[in-house]
């Protein structure tokens, strides 16, 4: 599998939360980079600060969806919770030595880019109406 590419389907067209799914793949493109490398050390690295960032996004999402009155603000954060699990699981089994690398790069791939696609769109126009009441973006990270 080779890197990501942002395309203009993946804006949301609020800035804040399009920045922040950028970084993600960027995250998940440093991890395909380094996983090419013999330095496990370094992977995990990378692997702890893409989880430690896409849960203070998803924090951040949570948070102005909810502000922004989005009737399926619940649904979206479990999906965030499962998601979350499913990683933290993955970066245990690293820990324990086992190299999911390649797996969890693909997992983060697909997840991702279905996830803007089809949840986070969903809520697109609540916190857009929201902003333009005069709205702020939730916590400023």
């Amino acid at each position: 599998m080779s890197t990501l590419e942002w395309t203009p389907d993946m804006d949301t067209g609020i800035a804040e939360i399009d920045g922040q799914h950028r970084r993600i793949v960027e995250y998940i493109n440093m991890l395909h980079e380094v996983r090419q490398t013999p330095d496990r050390q370094r992977l995990g690295e990378v692997i702890a600060e893409m989880v430690d960032y896409t849960i203070s996004h998803f924090a951040f999402e949570e948070a102005l969806i909810e502000e922004a009155g989005y009737v399926f603000s619940g649904p979206h954060k479990k999906v965030h919770e499962l998601f979350t699990r499913r990683v933290a699981e993955m970066q245990s089994r690293f820990d324990s030595g086992e190299d999911v690398s390649e797996e969890l790069h693909g997992m983060l791939s697909r997840w991702l880019f279905n996830h803007i696609r089809n949840e986070d769109h969903g809520y697109v126009e609540a916190v857009l109406a929201y902003q333009r009441k005069g709205g702020g973006c939730a916590r400023r990270r």
